[in-house]
């Protein structure tokens, strides 16, 4: 068993956000293996399987900052070690569309990141970065949560879509397997 938990913020008023890349991804895969969402008070999930692997697919309904207050209860609820969990989320640090994939590690200043690390004791867990560039005159907080330009779109679109694929490649071919396909 995976769970692959997207990051973002719920609402009407964040879709589409740099934030929000995460859900944007696990809405993805939810079409890809047709995948029914179940809303929880704490998170949306649903269940489905990739070459028989059965996957946890969770967006958080607790907002970015309070991510890993949902992953903890996915985690204890499934009975799932965090080695096999796979937070996919946004990255200030990479060039718009560009994905990279981590085992483990700090937080880097993602504050969903650090909650999960916070909640769950332990930062052994996979990562799926999207980047969505940085503006160095717009402060990181209020810059998450804008839409992207309309010539971002489109890079956007292929991200959601390669990370997506990423995601399916940890689980096929192993972390290092996808890092070296995906890590560019």
């Amino acid at each position: 068993m995976w769970v692959i938990v997207g990051l973002g913020n719920p609402g009407r008023k964040y879709s589409g956000t740099r934030h929000n890349i995460g859900f944007r991804v696990i809405d993805s895969l939810s079409k890809r293996l047709s995948v029914v969402f179940t809303e929880k008070k704490k998170y949306i999930t649903g269940e489905g399987l990739y070459k028989d692997n059965r996957l946890i697919l969770v967006k958080p309904l607790t907002y970015m900052n309070l991510s890993g207050v949902a992953v903890r209860e996915v985690l204890r609820m499934r009975n799932c070690p965090a080695e096999r969990l796979i937070a996919v989320h946004d990255d200030l640090d990479l060039p718009v569309g560009r994905i990279r994939i981590r085992e483990r590690g700090s937080s880097g200043g993602h504050r969903g990141i650090q909650s999960i690390i916070e909640s769950i004791g332990t930062n052994e867990f996979i990562r799926v970065k999207i980047g969505v560039g940085r503006s160095p005159e717009i402060p990181a907080e209020v810059y998450v949560l804008k839409k992207f330009s309309p010539q971002e779109r489109e890079l956007i679109d292929e991200a959601v879509e390669s990370a997506s694929d990423a995601v399916l490649s940890v689980i096929d071919k192993g972390v290092s397997g996808a890092m070296t396909e995906y890590n560019r």
